[in-house]
């Protein structure tokens, strides 16, 4: 179940973050994260915390859920 969960959260995450044409550094800058720990989210080697998938989320400009449908 975890690595469906992070399979889902990291091609969501990818497309949302292109679809508003940033890189993963760009919305690591925005975010005060590291691109590493981005780049880990996105090929569903990590997951993060919940504060963080809403301050990602805020950051995109998309509802949390979009991150995991």
């Amino acid at each position: 179940m975890e690595q469906k969960f992070k399979e889902i959260l990291a091609l969501n995450l990818k497309v949302e973050r292109t679809r508003k044409r940033l890189t993963q550094k760009q919305l690591a800058d925005r975010l005060g994260m590291s691109l590493n720990f981005i780049g880990k989210i996105e090929v569903g080697y990590d997951h993060p915390s919940l504060y963080t998938l809403i301050d990602i989320a805020n950051n995109l400009e998309i509802p949390l859920k979009n991150l995991f449908d």
